[in-house]
């Protein structure tokens, strides 16, 4: 028996609420980093921000839907689970990775303009 679409099903709901959670929480703790970092420039931060969350959005639900091409054939539950949890793994490390350089780069961008 093929499990790959009830795979696909559950892996792209729990990334999907990984990703927007994991997003809302940035988005709301980022606009005060990015007002530390521009003082008095409240509008542009809070675009700035905005123009982040869409980037972040895009970019990872895009990786996701580009991860079920590699997926093998699913033949037990055993497996789905296994696969599930791994394709998830890599998303949640990807997700740090990518927010801890977001940060590197624009701390280092905003000191260069101030």
């Amino acid at each position: 028996m093929n499990l790959n679409i009830i795979g696909y099903l559950i892996y792209l709901t729990i990334t999907s609420l990984i990703i927007v959670k994991v997003g809302r929480i940035c988005y709301q703790n980022g606009n005060i980093f990015v007002s530390e970092l521009i003082p008095n420039h409240e509008e542009m931060c809070h675009k700035i921000n905005q123009i982040l969350l869409i980037g972040y959005y895009l970019l990872n639900l895009g990786y996701c839907a580009m991860t079920l091409i590699s997926w093998e054939k699913i033949l037990s539950f055993h497996q789905l689970i296994e696969v599930i949890s791994f394709k998830s793994a890599i998303i949640i490390c990807t997700i740090a990775t990518m927010h801890y350089f977001n940060i590197i780069i624009l701390t280092k961008y905003i000191k260069k303009i101030i």
